[in-house]
């Protein structure tokens, strides 16, 4: 799992350390630097003329066409993959390693139905016609499963700072609990995964 503006090609950041265990705040600062590229990145992409589709309301798409989706997306991709090989090069002190691989253990279905939007977005003659292609149902209903299950890990995290999830609770600083939150990234979903890129664009009844 984990939102859509995850980050790239950090090599340098995740350079192993040189002797003995990385220590909390070398890994804080790590998982910093990755948060921080990531959203630099993704804030590049979502001020182009392209990306900005990203962000757009349904009454918006309009102005956009559905290549332009696919051209974010697929930005969106080297992103993520940037971040996850970021991530994984990480060797976390021993007491993070479950929480390390519980945050970044993204999810396959995600990213295969993005992929497959993606891929979608770049043959679609209208809104219309992605709107309402199975690619997008897909990609709606990965993007909800997402969000649930984001919104459960930052329970579970609730639950560990309280004493009973991971046991990290002598670890769990001020700093490592901004940053997995920034990581987790839960207030970025859409309040309606469900509607996401529909057109036209869907009523309001009252």
């Amino acid at each position: 799992m984990r939102s859509v503006w995850v980050g790239a090609c950090l090599v340098v950041v995740v350079a192993a350390c040189g002797g003995g265990e990385m220590s909390q705040t070398e890994y804080v600062e790590r998982l910093n630097a990755i948060v921080d590229q990531a959203a630099r990145q993704y804030g590049e992409v979502v001020a182009s003329p392209q990306g900005a589709v990203l962000v757009a309301e349904s009454a918006q798409l309009s102005d956009f066409t559905p290549q332009d989706l696919q051209w974010a997306l697929d930005r969106v991709r080297e992103i993520e993959t940037g971040v996850g090989e970021a991530t994984g090069a990480i060797d976390p002190p021993e007491p993070l390693v479950e929480l390390h691989e519980f945050f970044f253990d993204f999810d396959g279905a995600f990213i295969s139905s993005q992929d497959a939007l993606a891929i979608r977005a770049g043959t679609a003659a209208s809104w219309e016609e992605l709107s309402a292609s199975p690619e997008m149902a897909a990609y709606r209903a990965a993007l909800a499963a997402d969000k649930q299950a984001c919104t459960a890990s930052q329970a579970e995290l609730n639950v560990g700072v309280d004493g009973g999830g991971f046991a990290i609770d002598a670890w769990l600083t001020a700093d490592l609990k901004e940053v997995v939150e920034a990581v987790l990234g839960c207030s970025g979903y859409p309040e309606h995964p469900e509607d996401v890129y529909r057109y036209p664009p869907p009523t309001s009844t009252s």
